[in-house]
């Protein structure tokens, strides 16, 4: 008898992680895909900033830089999203992240 029970909990288990999984994943893809969301709602503070800068300032703020480095986290959130449950293996580009020139 004991047996059984030990057997029932295992089955549960098993039959129950998987729903349980699946829950975690398609939250984490919900909360990912408003967070690319969020990512390209900053396109207009991006250009409200870039029209109020100074073009006569000593150092200039590479806006081109920020908006391509954006767009590849945006990307790679994407990927992830719609990517098959196995991992792939695949190249990354590195973030610019210094926007000074």
């Amino acid at each position: 008898m004991r047996t059984i029970a030990i057997a029932w909990l295992i089955t549960t288990k098993l039959l129950v992680a998987p729903v349980a999984m699946s829950g975690a994943t398609d939250g984490e893809r919900e909360a990912l895909a408003r967070l690319a969301h969020e990512l390209k709602a900053l396109e207009p503070l991006i250009k409200e900033a870039e029209a109020q800068a100074d073009p006569d300032a000593r150092v200039d703020f590479r806006y081109d830089w920020l908006r391509r480095d954006l767009e590849c986290v945006r990307y790679g959130i994407r990927e992830h999203i719609e990517a098959p449950r196995q991992p792939q293996p695949r190249q990354v580009e590195p973030l610019q992240g210094d926007y000074r020139r």
